[in-house]
């Protein structure tokens, strides 16, 4: 697989990178660990560099999952976690509110890295913009730790471009970290901009629209209470018919192109921006593969005007988020 670097860093991953997430929380119940090890080593074996995790999956058990599996190729590969919330492993969905002070932050740090069995995070996240704490503090407290040696790269996730300028100005941000896909667009009105002049590299997050712009689901698709996908309003029954109107479109990208649905939602992705790395999750080895393939899919200009102009005619129905969830981003 080609590699990609984040903005103008010296950071390098591979051009598409795996969400983990989903291997250990919020999407129904945790799959088997050691199948989950395979998996990741899987991805490794077929190009895949780059690997995203946070403390709050689990909570905990997602970084665990990653470090026994990456501990024989730490090396070879970019490992990038998230700290930001007051975590209550008791309580679901595991945390209560958001926590960024300074030595909560060292708190989550150390435990990242026992977790991931590192000594040193590739890239670390600010999860959640909070407001309670100055995102320079935070911005100024990563920088303390990176001239420890305890991280190298610092990213922000959902931040809005007034706050990704104030973290910039006192530490480097390499990347930002959003939903982006072509079912969420809203980067696309200013954020993109932002990052391209200051040289950030954007890593979209669901950029297959939580399992949506598969073109697997329709109407009678029903969510286990476990799988958080059951609390969003996309996802209702009524949602989900009217959105079958983006899937015809990727359906007849797709059949031109001799590609998946999802395949042509990632490479539309990659042909944005050369520093766009999305992490698209899985956990199934055929949708792995499947995801990777799109790394092969390429667009001409005259492709990527008829699928903007035909998609732009669709109105996505759903909030993406219930409206106290929605409010913790963009922030």
């Amino acid at each position: 697989m080609q590699t990609r670097r984040l903005g103008k860093s010296n950071l390098e991953v591979s051009a598409l990178g795996l969400g983990c997430m989903g291997m250990s929380f919020s999407y129904g119940t945790a799959a088997d660990k050691g199948e989950m090890i395979t998996l990741i080593r899987k991805g490794f074996e077929q190009g895949i560099t780059f690997f995203d995790t946070a403390e709050v999956y689990g909570p905990y058990t997602n970084e665990e999952l990653l470090g026994e599996a990456l501990s024989p190729i730490r090396k070879q590969v970019v490992i990038a976690t998230k700290f930001g919330f007051s975590l209550h492993p008791d309580a679901r969905p595991g945390w209560s509110g958001l926590d960024s002070r300074p030595e909560r932050i060292k708190q989550a740090v150390e435990g990242s890295l026992k977790r991931l069995k590192t000594d040193v995070i590739d890239l670390l996240y600010q999860h959640r913009v909070d407001t309670e704490v100055p995102i320079e503090e935070v911005a100024g407290t990563v920088k303390e730790l990176i001239a420890q040696g305890k991280v190298k790269h610092f990213g922000l996730s959902e931040a809005g471009a007034k706050t990704i300028r104030r973290a910039h100005a006192v530490q480097k941000v390499t990347a930002l970290q959003s939903e982006y896909s072509l079912w969420w667009r809203r980067p696309e009105e200013e954020v993109i901009s932002t990052l391209e002049e200051l040289g950030i590299g954007l890593v979209p997050f669901s950029p297959l629209g939580k399992g949506f712009l598969t073109g697997t689901m329709d109407a009678k698709k029903t969510f286990d209470k476990s799988d958080f996908r059951s609390t969003l309003p996309r996802f209702t029954p009524e949602a989900l018919q009217a959105n079958q109107a983006l899937i015809d479109i990727l359906k007849n990208v797709a059949a031109k192109k001799n590609a998946t649905v999802a395949q042509v939602a990632l490479a539309w992705l990659l042909a944005q921006k050369s520093w766009i790395v999305p992490i698209p999750g899985t956990t199934k080895l055929q949708r792995l593969e499947e995801n990777i393939g799109a790394s092969n899919v390429e667009f001409t200009a005259e492709e990527l005007r008829e699928i903007d102009d035909a998609s732009s005619r669709i109105k996505v129905q759903g909030d993406r988020y219930p409206e106290h969830l929605e409010q913790l981003t963009g922030r």
